[in-house]
Formats: structure tokens, sequence, C-alpha cells
């Protein structure tokens, strides 16, 4: 079983990109953020031509996350976090999706960025952390076979970065935001990719400025955390960097996981 995650940057935008992504690499299970549409403008019958069942959480312009399955219907047991925008009266923004996909708890997140820092978006940042832990402590209680992943927007140690001093000031590697990340490797979750690159040096995301893929200024912060039940089958994860080097790509390359069955 492969599970997969894309923060695709605008779903309109990059649908070709993303069908080819989908058709080429065969995901069982594709998690995708910042599908930024409205739910009435998802392109469902589009995944469905190539044989994708798919739910999706969507907001206008901005946001939005989407579950997609390779011929079997993804079960959804919640949306949202139950937390508020960091703007008065705003309501909840479209950043979780949860479902049940072929025995496996599937919880597909686009974490707030939480620049400029210091400020409300990044206090927003840590509030939704903590209630994101709340919500993984509940799931691994259940001790059922679950991943956690997405755009965490957390670089979580210097070597997973191309240039620590460069981000030293933004809101993905503040002390905050790292300790809010290592507490949920300290409740025994895994982190796929680390587990595969204990020394770093992968990248998940090049900004579209100053030359960053070019360059390979990049930074890993879109990750794969697996509950104790799942690390049991963990046998392989990567990154599908390739696929960043495309016409009209995203500025992130897609992440996966291969389980056993």
């Amino acid at each position: 079983m492969k599970i997969a995650s894309f923060n695709i940057n605008g779903i309109k935008a990059r649908l070709p990109r993303l069908k080819e992504w989908l058709e080429e690499t065969r995901p069982t299970v594709a998690c995708l953020q910042e599908i930024k549409t409205m739910d009435d403008g998802f392109p469902a019958d589009e995944f469905a031509a190539i044989g994708y069942n798919a739910i999706w959480h969507g907001q206008k312009s901005f946001n939005g996350v989407a579950i997609l399955a390779d011929g079997i219907e993804p079960v959804e047991i919640q949306r949202g976090l139950g937390i508020d925008g960091p703007k008065d009266g705003e309501g909840e923004q479209a950043r979780y999706l949860e479902a049940e996909v072929g025995g496996v708890r599937v919880c597909n997140l686009y974490l707030p960025n939480g620049n400029p820092h210091p400020g409300p978006k990044f206090d927003y940042k840590l509030a939704w952390m903590a209630k994101l832990r709340e919500r993984m402590t509940e799931i691994r209680e259940q001790e059922v076979p679950a991943i956690v992943l997405g755009d965490f927007n957390v670089i979580p140690e210097d070597k997973d970065v191309w240039s620590p001093k460069a981000m030293a000031s933004d809101a993905l590697m503040q002390p905050q935001s790292r300790d809010a990340y290592a507490r949920f490797l300290g409740d025994g979750w895994t982190d796929a990719i680390d587990t595969f690159n204990p020394r770093g040096g992968v990248w998940t995301y090049w900004d579209y400025q100053a030359g960053a893929w070019q360059r390979d200024h990049g930074f890993r912060i879109d990750h794969l955390l697996l509950s104790p039940e799942l690390a049991d089958r963990l046998v392989a994860a990567g990154v599908d960097k390739e696929h960043r080097a495309r016409e009209k790509a995203s500025d992130h390359a897609p992440v996966w996981v291969e389980l056993r069955d």
C-alpha cells in the first residue's frame, strides 16, 4: 500500500501535473493540500475518470484539503479540528480531513504557516498544533493503524533546510514550532522520511523566487507521521523530486510511504 501527500498549490492550475503524477506513480491514497477551491468547484470527475474516488473540504481561494483513493471509497471520519482562524468572525479554515481508507486511518492536514512572526498568525499556528496533538492522542489511544500527513509548515531540525541562517526568523523553524512538532514524535509517532534519511538533506519545498529550485535551496515541511501500528508495516519512504522540475509545477514535491499489507 502506497500513501502519498502533495501540496498542489491550486488544483485547477496544476490539474494536468496532478493527473500526470497520479497516473505515473499510482499511489493507493493521495492526500492533497492547498486545493484552493470551494467544494462545488472540485474536479471529482477528472479523478473518477482515472479510477480515483475522492472526498474534499474546500475553501474559496485559500487552503482546502482532499483525499483520493484508487478504486476504494474513502469513508469520512472528521473534517476540521474545531478551531477558528486568526481573524475575528472568520470561522474555521479548511485545513483538516480525516478518513478510513483500506483499513488505515488517514489524517490529511494543511498546517498554518504562522508568518509574520510574532503575531496573531503565529499564535494561531501554535494553537492549531495543540489541537492537532489532542486529535492525534485520541487516535493513538484507539490503537488503529494511522497516518497523519500533509504540509506541516515546520522545518523540524537544521538538517532539514538548505541554510538554517537564511530561515532563522521564519515561523517554520521557530523553537515553539519545532517543539510542538517534536511533541508529536515524543508521543510515539514515527517520521517516515526522517527514518530513511537520518542525516537530513532531503527537501520537499522550493520557493518560486530567487532561483530556489535551480540552486536547490529547499527545505522539508511535508511530513508523514505513522502510528506504532502502522510504523511496523513501513517499507520505504521518499520524495518525488522530479515532479517539481516540470512545467507549471507546484512549489512542493509529493512525498510518500510504502506499507506492507
